[in-house]
């Protein structure tokens, strides 16, 4: 009997003892292809020896020392290497233990920072529905999930949301990808000018939409229409990358493709690899320049921020996945799994939609193709996907909620950067061979 409370109180999960590149082991000896990096988390594959050393060697010289006293050569390694590879105006960071950390500094950045320069009316933050940007309290109440923030509305904290960028479903008939953006683009003006003109702190979004929607992407010119809209009213842009980010759509940075710059970027998963709990914030210098010559201090803190072995490995996992040719594989292999998808997948009578960007991938399931209803969310085909694929050695990311947090399902798929051609053809294969065992 099993004395954690596990996600989910059922049945007895199997027990991972070893990883190898994409493959899991348990302890029945069976293996798992792992093609959902988890969560999206394990970028580089399993015990890759590169990481494991650069821990070994940083618990040998110091494996904690607490932020608020001490600094260390591989926090200041990272933040200088994450500086380097992003774009020009995001010029600090801020480390921490996970995505939702990540967020729930973002925001609180956000707010002192309109505190410190004279505009502490400013309250409110917009977000998209069907988004998602982390489970603490803050971060819930930010996301759009309506599944995950149902049961704790009346502890979250005030937010608004407004549409997604959904073209599947939402762009009209005979709408051009930029008339949408604009259309998307008006719908947050007025959202703020609603809340007042000088009462808006940030608007947060995910460059590509990842559980919630299943690997959503943006069309042409939405987010520089939006940046527009911010600067025209001085509200923050807050890009959540924990999932798209850290190389996964085929770029360091998923926003570098928009052609924007925010100005908090926040990072997690991909960016530890697995092998180390950390997340991080960049932020633009005119924030750290308010902080500095304000208050002298972010008013905020976590026991475990900085954490040196953390920081060696993210440094190590950053440094791999930014030498010439990883992030070009992750984009060969992305059209690679995307090609054979369509190819399997594309005519199937249930599959409404396939998208995403590098190894970032969604299937979008529906009862009927033509007309792109739901499937009877009675029926759970999501779990019943997964459920499927684990049969057939596959982890996969199924989704319920994919509409409105009620009707639709998709799968969502993020391989390890590190897959190759023949794991791409075997991955597909299982994912077929589960759907079409549920769905026909």
């Amino acid at each position: 009997m099993t004395r954690i409370l596990h996600r989910s109180i059922g049945p007895e999960l199997p027990r991972a003892v070893s990883g190898d590149g994409v493959w899991i082991t348990d302890a029945a000896g069976r293996r798992y292809l792992d093609g959902s990096g988890g969560a999206a988390v394990t970028s580089l594959g399993h015990g890759n020896a590169e990481v494991q050393a650069a821990m070994r060697a940083q618990i040998d010289a110091i494996s904690y020392a607490h932020s608020a006293f001490f600094t260390t050569d591989a926090a200041e390694s990272l933040a200088d290497r994450l500086v380097g590879l992003a774009p020009e105006g995001l010029d600090h960071v801020y480390l921490v233990s996970g995505g939702s950390e990540a967020v729930e500094a973002a925001l609180k950045m956000a707010r002192q920072y309109f505190v410190e320069i004279g505009q502490p009316q400013r309250r409110h933050v917009i977000a998209r529905r069907q988004s998602y940007h982390g489970n603490t309290i803050g971060a819930l109440a930010v996301g759009g999930n309506e599944w995950r923030r149902r049961q704790f509305q009346p502890i979250l904290p005030e937010t608004h949301h407004v549409s997604p960028c959904y073209a599947y479903r939402d762009q009209r008939a005979g709408e051009s990808a930029a008339e949408y953006a604009d259309r998307l683009a008006a719908e947050l003006e007025a959202k703020i000018r609603e809340l007042g003109e000088d009462q808006v702190i940030a608007f947060v979004a995910e460059p590509v939409v990842g559980a919630t929607l299943g690997a959503v992407p943006a069309v042409a010119e939405y987010f520089r229409r939006i940046r527009a809209v911010c600067d025209r009213y001085g509200v923050l842009l807050i890009l959540d990358e924990v999932m798209c980010g850290m190389g996964r759509t085929g770029t360091i940075f998923a926003h570098t493709q928009e052609g924007v710059v925010p100005d908090l970027v926040t990072v997690a998963k991909g960016l530890g690899g697995g092998y180390q709990p950390v997340g991080a914030v960049l932020l633009s210098d005119r924030i750290y320049r308010a902080f500095a010559e304000g208050s002298g201090l972010f008013q905020h803190g976590h026991t475990y921020i900085g954490h040196p072995v953390a920081a060696a490995a993210a440094d190590k996992v950053v440094e791999i996945m930014s030498r010439p040719g990883l992030m070009a594989h992750v984009s060969e292999m992305g059209d690679l799994l995307q090609t054979r998808l369509e190819a399997e997948l594309g005519q199937h009578p249930h599959v409404g939609d396939i998208r995403g960007r590098g190894l970032f991938r969604g299937i979008e399931l529906v009862a009927d193709r033509g007309s792109k209803a739901p499937l009877d969310p009675a029926e759970k085909t999501h779990a019943r996907i997964k459920r499927a694929a684990m049969a057939r050695g596959l982890i996969c990311y199924p989704m319920g909620g994919t509409i409105d947090g009620v009707r639709g399902d998709h799968v969502l798929l993020a391989p390890p950067y590190v897959i190759d051609a023949g794991e791409i053809d075997e991955l597909v294969g299982r994912l077929v061979g589960a759907i079409r065992d549920v769905l026909g």
